[in-house]
């Protein structure tokens, strides 16, 4: 059997590590990963220093180099792109990390709980947040109606569950964006897609002969 240190190395981003129950998280997945061989490399892999530091500028900055040394590592990522802090986008550093991944080339596969469209998103969030409905516009010179938030920006990207850049990065990278209420088996989607991607379609059985 392989040295599962040998399999290749996934990044695991998304806003994980915010949430109280990270390291559990971040457990289960690893453990997915080496089912379908491949090693899971969590973001806090290798920052055990991090924890003894006092909060602020210097830290903050710490982590993010720490962050893109470990992708730089890996040979290719799986991300959550869960709507972050109730709003309708995801963690803007998970998007930052996608664009990264993207410029090296590397495959990369999206999962989420979520699986309203954008427009719904942004939709829900103007109307809890600000009880304000989103309102059309149709230009004259468009082809289609717009529609506006309550301070006139565009909501864009339809028919797609994030930012067009988002999806259309992970997309273009050979992946597709895996959709379940319980977020390990969205990321076991997600996790197969990507083993398909790297060792072809016969990994799933594969890896039921070990």
């Amino acid at each position: 059997m392989a040295d599962p240190l040998n399999y290749p190395r996934v990044y695991l981003g998304g806003d994980l590590v915010f949430r109280n129950n990270a390291q559990q998280l971040f457990k289960a997945f690893k453990e997915v990963c080496l089912e379908l061989r491949l090693h899971g490399v969590s973001p806090f892999d290798g920052q055990e220093e991090v924890d003894a530091l006092p909060p602020g500028k210097e830290t903050s900055l710490l982590i993010a180099r720490l962050d893109r040394g470990l992708m730089d590592k890996c040979d290719a990522a799986l991300f959550c792109i869960d709507p972050f802090r109730r709003a309708a986008d995801m963690d803007p550093g998970t998007a930052v990390e996608i664009g990264y991944m993207a410029a090296q080339n590397k495959p990369m596969a999206g999962y989420t709980t979520d699986g309203r469209s954008y427009h719904t998103k942004v939709q829900t969030y103007f109307e809890q947040a600000w009880h304000t409905p989103l309102t059309q516009e149709r230009p004259h010179t468009a082809a289609r109606v717009r529609w506006l938030d309550a301070d006139s920006m565009i909501v864009h990207s339809e028919g797609l569950l994030q930012n067009a850049m988002v999806e259309g990065f992970i997309r273009q990278a050979g992946g597709d964006i895996a959709i379940a209420e319980d977020i390990l088996d969205a990321f076991r989607a997600a996790a197969v897609t990507l083993a398909d991607l790297i060792y072809g379609a016969t990994q799933q059985e594969a890896a039921s002969h070990g």
